[in-house]
């Protein structure tokens, strides 16, 4: 399995545990977010002439005080100084000008060889993770049916969410969408559910090296390398 991802959306994989029975939430993807200090060193690094490129806003770390990814699709903004001009609205700009980019559209990717007892995957964007951790998310998709799993993780965010706000779910499920956007993040969620009997026929069958585009590395089936992954609800 290949894994290449920019920005903090997540990829988590349950695996199932043969001597206890329980299913394990392995993280398979890294994460951009200056909230994490690797991040912000990595950013201190590229821009070593700005002092600001990382800066504590509202307790929140932030790019330029702007954004909390490093990485990104789109975002052109901070990557083409051209585009830091109207008509985007002046709060999103930056004041000063800049010469090279700011975030990077360059992914993190890694390769994970799947075992017959990896259960299924959780793909979804930060907004889940705000309100659930790994193994939270893992338990609630091994503990109930297939069906609607998505749909279940994003319910149990909210919950989450509205008991942080002191209100009930069903007073936030009301509030406008257009609103409810200072009570959450947007949330997409996939759950991917995996064949072991297919898995298990292929991690007998050895396959050649793969060149992995953007991120320059050949990696052989049995290697894992990390180098440096729908339901919406607005």
């Amino acid at each position: 399995l290949y894994i290449a991802n920019l920005g903090d959306s997540r990829a988590v994989l349950g695996r199932a545990m043969k001597a206890t029975g329980e299913v394990l939430a392995i993280q398979l993807s890294a994460e951009h977010n200056v909230c994490i200090e690797s991040v912000r060193q990595e950013l201190h690094s590229l821009h070593p002439e700005d002092p600001q490129i990382v800066v504590l806003k509202h307790n929140v770390w932030r790019v330029k005080g702007l954004i909390q990814i490093s990485r990104s699709i789109g975002d052109v903004y901070l990557k083409k100084a051209e585009f830091n001009r109207e008509p985007l609205f002046a709060k999103f700009r930056l004041r000063e000008p800049f010469k090279k980019p700011i975030l990077s559209a360059e992914p993190t990717i890694s390769m994970h060889q799947l075992q017959p007892h990896d259960q299924f995957i959780i793909f979804a964007s930060d907004g889940l993770w705000e309100h659930l951790t790994n193994q939270e998310a893992v338990d609630m998709v091994q503990n109930h049916p297939h069906s609607g799993s998505a749909r279940r993780l994003i319910k149990a965010a909210l919950q989450e969410a509205a008991k942080k706000r002191e209100m009930r779910y069903s007073d936030l499920k009301k509030i406008d969408r257009g609103v409810r956007r200072h009570f959450h993040d947007d949330i997409t969620v996939i759950v991917v559910f995996l064949d072991s009997n297919l898995v298990s026929r292929a991690s007998s069958v050895k396959s050649p090296s793969i060149s992995v585009k953007g991120g320059g590395i050949n990696l052989p089936h049995y290697t894992l390398a990390p180098y440096t992954t729908q339901m919406e609800v607005g």
